[in-house]
């Protein structure tokens, strides 16, 4: 990403602007990420219409399915990730999809702040490691472990 903002002669992002950053913009950014890693995996794994493409990916990129894969991966998030999560799910956004429980909405919202910061940060393994782990919570149907702090 740095690369990228040197080549507009743009200021780099020091890691610590980045933890500052509004978590809104943070999940901004990390939607459009998330999304594109979703849809690289669905054309190399399924040969079919952009339409029905499109339709495959929402079972993995729904409000409900990034709520289910962000309190699935609670556990295996470092302090400082499970904070940003929080940070994105406790933002008021002004608006929830017609089809999403705020409560996965807001957690929704705080996984892909997790995605906009590793973006931001140049995590790329962890941004790799993190959807895959998604993919399978999704296609596995994992469920979280419950009684974990901050779970709700």
């Amino acid at each position: 990403m740095n690369e990228f903002l040197r080549e507009l002669t743009i200021e780099e992002l020091k890691p610590m602007e980045v933890q500052m950053m509004n978590p809104l913009k943070l999940a901004y950014l990390g939607d459009a990420v998330y999304e594109a890693y979703i849809r690289t995996y669905i054309i190399t794994k399924h040969t079919t219409t952009p339409n029905a493409m499109s339709k495959l990916a929402v079972k993995y990129v729904k409000a409900s399915a990034q709520a289910q894969i962000a309190k699935v991966l609670q556990p295996e998030l470092s302090e400082a990730e499970w904070t940003i999560i929080k940070r994105g799910r406790n933002q008021k956004s002004g608006s929830v999809p017609k089809n999403a429980l705020l409560s996965d909405y807001k957690y929704a919202t705080g996984f892909e702040a997790l995605m906009g910061y590793l973006y931001l940060v140049g995590e790329k393994e962890r941004i790799f490691k993190l959807i895959k782990r998604g993919i399978e919570i999704i296609e596995n149907d994992e469920k979280p472990v419950m009684n974990t702090p901050d779970a709700e």
